[in-house]
């Protein structure tokens, strides 16, 4: 899977460990959207996007490759927020590899 970190973030690859962790703080950054909670949401933000870096692979900058999933800069609105979270949130559930 691909996430991108917006804000010059650039893109991950993670592996299906991590895709779950990140979907587990993507409820709590829905959960903090939709209480209208900025500092519970940045923290969220704050951890997704640690993790991502942290445990994922950079994308090379010359790659040109679809993001499944990305995550707003910690600085994002609450209203901004609730509109990327709308649906199946930041990290899609796709289903495990078989």
């Amino acid at each position: 899977m691909i996430v991108r970190l917006l804000g010059g973030g650039g893109q991950y690859r993670i592996d299906d460990r991590l895709q779950a962790k990140l979907n587990e703080l993507d409820e709590q950054a829905g959960a903090a959207a939709e209480a209208g909670d900025e500092q519970a949401l940045r923290t969220a933000l704050e951890s997704m996007t640690e993790l991502v870096r942290d445990h994922g692979e950079a994308v090379a900058d010359d790659e040109l490759t679809a993001s499944d999933a990305i995550v707003p800069p910690t600085d994002v609105s609450i209203a901004e927020a609730r509109e990327l979270l709308a649906g199946e949130g930041l990290i899609p559930d796709l289903p495990a590899p078989g």
